[in-house]
């Protein structure tokens, strides 16, 4: 089986246009809209990592601010926001 190459995210919860993006990224074509089954230019590809980084980013931050409001220390917040999964409720 093959490992995890790295247990830590970069801040990631992708919303619904971000999911289209990533499809976008992964196949190099448009996957929708009028433009379907053109490929991307290498500016369009750009455009769509720098959104779907702006997107983690966002999310990390919130996950951040919430363990600090939380009462956690800097390193324990730090490390609560870059965690893979979902907490249980």
């Amino acid at each position: 089986m093959a490992k995890d190459y790295n247990s830590e995210r970069r801040w990631t919860v992708p919303n619904k246009r971000a999911k289209g993006y990533a499809a976008d990224r992964k196949a190099k074509v448009h996957t929708y809209g009028p433009n379907e089954g053109k490929e991307l230019t290498e500016y369009q590809l750009g455009l769509r990592s720098g959104y779907l980084q702006a997107q983690s980013d966002h999310t990390g931050i919130y996950k951040y601010k919430k363990a600090l409001a939380e009462g956690k220390t800097k390193a324990e917040a730090r490390r609560i926001s870059r965690e893979k999964k979902k907490k249980a409720k």
